[in-house]
């Protein structure tokens, strides 16, 4: 194929070539427009241009040539000729060089500056690259100056058939309806060719079908592809795969071409009907079958696909009609029977139903193919099961007075096998039900009776379930519930509704109503309670208070004076008799508590105590209760100020736990005890201001300014320390400046040759706890006093 291009394009383009070699410099490029046309000539003769001429002539320049064009894809064994640039100025003395600049000088187009030719050094691509422009320039060989403006110029690649059509798409999809008619579209497909669309005849395509035919047929100009078939049925074929040729060069011998695929699929309309595999279906089914349960299932085959496909069953026709029914399967496209009633052996064994699928989305256009449904003969055979008992009614009501006796007969349940066998029936009760025992059934004839007292007062229904068993098969068991509702009698005596208490004022008025009351019963007679009052016999001429029916069943108390004084009687008890109207009628006698208060003029209740006269005058129990108070909290002050009293005269003990911050002056210093006569000088210890008796208080700021006095001579090292402290004592008790109250001296000084040992923890092998301080006692009463504050602190630890 490449070197038929390729003689191609050389039988085309020699004679141009070889026109363009042998043409004269002049009109090596074909003529632009009238500015653009250099005349060809000397400058001299340029230079005898009349004046005229100059003014009406535009200045042309010195150059001669127009675009230059190079085929693409050329490829020979030396560069190819684009042209040659010249200008009038060069007499051919060779004092002129051409200069080339701009797109691909010197890369892919290559000048001889001595003749002005330009070759391409290069194979061209007018797909990467359409056209070159490049700058020309005349420069004096030995100077290198210009003479002439630089000018612009165009190489343009001219197009060869060098690319084949592509889809760039491909392979293609599409979908048709089937049974379409002749010349529906189905797509359109698009090549495209690289080649240049405007010179030629190489981008110009024309399509083709090579595979999918008499199906399909496809425009040359527009690639639409068409049926070319009509009623293409998706049954038959589902799927087309035509294969598409895209030619340039106008379809003409010699073009390029490209193919690609389109693969066509018949989209399903519904244009079959539905129909069942068989005339005639067989199910069985057991008596004792729970309502609800499958049967069996019955499928009308549909060839189309998806909602096309889609049925609806539903019985028309059968002596079962009322106890079957059917329900379409969405997903499996098939009709469930279920069962719709019981089922009874022993009443019928078997029912024919007649079934109809029927197409559930029909297409008009396609209703003249006859009726889209179908029917079929479905046969059910019932078989016998054991069945459980059956009782007589689905619920039972029983009615019993409150006051039955025991073991009576309130009511009676029957049951009986449907079976043919007819098995014996035993009755029971479900003890769930009747947790409290209160009823029997005789397990032969299913008789209930009364085991134990009924109270309708607390409970009017009584709900219980019979349990039917088969003697013959125990597993065979029914239900039945039961219910028993206590009618009333008249065994309650009537009462008051609530504990009721009047108030009587003693500026009321004779026949002023006191109180009205109330009674409750806790019977329910059919006609409604009606009570009637009275008082006792003895009390029917009561002189203070008297008693009135109302019309709502309630009772009012009426005064019959006035006077009534609360400090002679304060309470009065009125009894009263409550009848009812059952029968026998029942009574009962309550009781009212009147008491008698002091009213204000309105008849508001102020006081109802006698002891409101005992009170002083203005002064109420509130007041009194207020009074009481303060005294109570006055006591409470005073036993919590003699208390704080008393705990400030205590003597001030310091504990180990105490910490005393005024008066005490702490040395952390320990001596090596009585035999480290190097660690602390006794000399160091007395105050050195202390030989002149001067002993300053560094604790306090003195008020006054006074002269030492004179005091003892120090006491050398030796000294007892009994006898040191009874210096240190003296001089504080004649110090002026020590405050007016005790305080502790501290001295680091432990003495010399001790009794007891040293004082000091170093170098001590026994522990605080183990240390008896008892021998203090010996060194005198201040040292004695310090012995029981240390026991005491040993004793307080070890509690």
């Amino acid at each position: 194929m490449p070197e038929r291009l390729a003689e191609m394009l050389l039988d085309l383009w020699t004679p141009l070539i070889i026109l363009w070699i042998t043409l004269p410099p002049c009109i090596y490029m074909a003529p632009m427009n009238q500015s653009q046309v250099l005349m060809s000539g000397s400058p001299l003769e340029l230079n005898r241009l009349s004046e005229e001429q100059r003014i009406l002539n535009r200045s042309k320049r010195g150059w001669v040539w127009n675009q230059m064009f190079v085929l693409e894809e050329f490829s020979g064994p030396e560069p190819i000729l684009v042209g040659r640039l010249h200008t009038d100025l060069d007499p051919g003395s060779k004092k002129i060089k051409y200069i080339l600049s701009g797109d691909g000088a010197g890369t892919i187009f290559q000048i001889n500056d001595i003749t002005g030719d330009i070759h391409a050094i290069k194979r061209l691509d007018r797909e990467e690259k359409a056209e070159y422009t490049l700058t020309a320039q005349a420069v004096d060989w030995e100077t290198n100056k210009p003479l002439e403006p630089p000018s612009e110029f165009i190489i343009k690649v001219q197009d060869i058939n060098d690319n084949a059509p592509e889809f760039l798409n491909g392979p293609y999809h599409a979908t048709v309806p089937e049974m379409s008619i002749l010349g529906t579209s189905v797509t359109n497909v698009t090549a495209t060719d690289a080649d240049d669309p405007v010179y030629g005849n190489s981008a110009k395509l024309v399509y083709s079908i090579l595979e999918g035919q008499p199906y399909f047929s496809i425009e040359p100009e527009t690639a639409i592809i068409k049926t070319a078939l009509p009623n293409m049925d998706r049954e038959a074929k589902e799927e087309y795969l035509v294969v598409i040729q895209a030619k340039d060069m106008g379809g003409h011998s010699g073009g390029l071409s490209g193919t690609t695929t389109l693969t066509v699929t018949l989209t399903d309309v519904n244009d079959n009907p539905p129909k069942f595999a068989q005339s005639l279906y067989h199910f069985s089914v057991p008596e004792d079958v729970v309502l609800g349960t499958a049967i069996g299932r019955v499928k009308a085959n549909d060839q189309d696909i998806g909602e096309n496909a889609q049925s609806s069953y539903d019985i028309i026709d059968g002596d079962g009609t009322a106890l079957f029914e059917i329900t379409s399967d969405a997903q499996a496209q098939d009709g469930i029977i279920r069962l719709r009633k019981p089922l009874d052996f022993e009443t019928k064994k078997s029912y024919t139903l007649k079934v109809e699928a029927a197409n559930v989305h029909i297409d008009p256009r396609f209703s003249g193919r006859g009726p889209f449904k179908d029917t079929t003969t479905v046969k059910i055979v019932v078989e016998d099961a054991d069945e459980p008992p059956v009782f007589s009614s689905p619920t039972y009501l029983l009615e019993v007075h409150e006051n039955a006796a025991l073991n009576s007969v309130i009511g009676q349940v029957t049951a009986r096998d449907p079976d043919i066998t007819s098995s014996p029936i035993r009755f029971s009760i479900d003890r769930h039900t009747d947790l409290e025992r209160q009823f029997n059934i005789n397990a032969d004839d299913g008789k209930i009776t009364l085991a134990t007292p009924l109270d309708r007062e607390l409970s009017v229904w009584h709900n219980i379930t019979i349990i039917a068993t088969e003697i013959r098969n125990h597993s065979q068991i029914s239900r039945v519930p039961v219910a028993i509702k206590v009618l009333d009698v008249n065994d309650n005596a009537p009462e008051f509704a609530s504990e009721y208490e009047a108030f009587l004022c003693e500026n009321g008025k004779p026949g002023q109503v006191i109180q009205t009351v109330s009674a409750m019963d806790k019977d329910d007679p059919k006609n409604g309670h009606y009570f009637l009052y009275s008082l006792l016999p003895e009390m029917v001429n009561n002189p203070n208070f008297t008693i009135k029916k109302n019309e709502d069943n309630s009772l009012s108390i009426l005064a019959k004076h006035n006077g009534f004084n609360r400090q002679k009687q304060e309470v009065y008890l009125l009894p009263i008799i409550i009848s009812d109207s059952g029968n026998p009628p029942l009574s009962s006698t309550s009781t009212l508590t009147i008491r008698v208060c002091g009213c204000s003029s309105d008849g508001v209740v102020q006081s109802c105590n006698v002891e409101a006269y005992v009170l002083p005058i203005g002064l109420s129990m509130g007041a009194l209760i207020a009074i009481l108070a303060c005294i109570i909290l006055l006591l409470v002050i005073v036993v919590l100020f003699v208390t704080l009293r008393r705990h400030k005269n205590e003597p001030l003990i310091i504990k180990d736990d105490e910490d005393v911050r005024e008066n005490i002056i702490r040395y952390d210093d320990e001596g090596g005890g009585e035999e480290d006569t190097e660690a602390f000088d006794i000399a160091t210890l007395q105050n050195p201001d202390g030989i002149n008796g001067f002993l300053p208080r560094k604790d306090i700021k003195p008020d006054l300014q006074f002269m030492p006095r004179q005091g003892l001579a120090p006491v050398p090292n030796g000294v007892d320390v009994d006898e040191f402290i009874n210096v240190r004592l003296h001089e504080a008790d004649n110090d002026p400046t020590a405050p007016p109250y005790d305080s502790i001296q501290i001295y680091g000084y432990e003495g010399r040759g001790s009794v007891a040992g040293s004082l000091s923890s170093l170098e001590s092998t026994t522990s605080d706890s183990d240390q008896n301080f008892d021998y203090l006692s010996d060194w005198g009463p201040r040292f004695k006093r310090l012995g029981e504050l240390y026991s005491v602190g040993e004793s307080d630890k070890e509690t």
